[in-house]
């Protein structure tokens, strides 16, 4: 690999991992969410420094180039990514549905409730 390309990919690698760091300092990225992220950046510095490993990856799954493989990492990543987010959401669709079911359930009792609080005004006298 080209020295300026290495540069490049070791420059990027770190943003990265500093960035995604950064983000979860200041809670604007949650800890589960940044695992995948730091742990993508950091295998693509040992890539890029070892690079012999890449190309000895590269032969293993029987990709042409090492950029083959990299994309194909790079769409492993991606669909990772995917899976994660689908827990997420599968996880709140079932929060909201519990939450709606408790929200009608109190909404009954406080009907219910303001509705034998009715009668009971309405049968007593009040002495004027």
């Amino acid at each position: 690999m080209p020295i300026k390309q290495k540069i490049f990919a070791l420059l990027i690698c770190c943003f990265v991992f500093i960035f995604t760091i950064n983000l979860v300092r200041k809670r604007k990225l949650r800890e589960e969410y940044s695992v995948l992220w730091l742990a993508t950046s950091l295998l693509m510095f040992v890539l890029v420094i070892r690079y012999d490993w890449l190309v000895s990856l590269t032969t293993l799954i029987g990709a042409g180039l090492p950029t083959t493989t990299l994309f194909i990492c790079s769409i492993i990543f991606l669909m990772l990514i995917a899976v994660q987010f689908s827990i997420k959401i599968s996880s709140l669709t079932d929060q909201v549905k519990n939450l709606a079911q408790e929200n009608a359930l109190l909404k009954e009792q406080c009907g219910r409730l303001a509705a034998d609080k009715n009668e009971g005004c309405s049968g007593v006298k009040s002495d004027d």
